[in-house]
């Protein structure tokens, strides 16, 4: 079985939900609250996760968000190195909830998703 990991921010509803609905299927899963200081995530993580994601990059970041904005960002296009760059220096940018179940990453909206990780086990993108 896969050992699922969730980053995790315990102030974000679709996160609580994501958490929720994997404990209640009985999986077991290790939670990062990557926001911490203690548990922030370090560059080669970011980087892993970065280059695991299923879908673009770019989709590891909250563009909706005012830091976003107030920061001038542009991230379409950007790749791998350019996103990793802006998470380590704002890792509150970092979209949520993420699974990382070892081998596949997968943000976890829409909400729909998160079933998906429930029933499998797995950073699965239904479809």
């Amino acid at each position: 079985m896969a050992s699922l990991t969730l980053m995790h921010n315990p102030n974000c509803s679709t996160s609580v939900r994501a958490l929720d609905a994997l404990q209640e299927a009985g999986r077991e899963v290790s939670v990062r609250k990557y926001l911490l200081v203690a548990e922030r995530l370090s560059e080669n993580e970011v980087r892993s996760l970065a280059e695991r994601l299923q879908g673009d990059p770019v989709d590891a970041l909250i563009r909706r968000d005012k830091k976003y904005k107030d920061l001038g960002l542009q991230a379409d296009g950007l790749g791998v190195d350019e996103v990793v760059s802006i998470l380590v220096e704002h890792p509150s940018l970092l979209q949520r909830p993420i699974l990382d179940d070892g081998t596949d990453v997968v943000i976890g909206r829409p909400r729909e998703r998160q079933a998906a990780w429930a029933a499998t086990g797995r950073a699965v993108v239904e479809g």
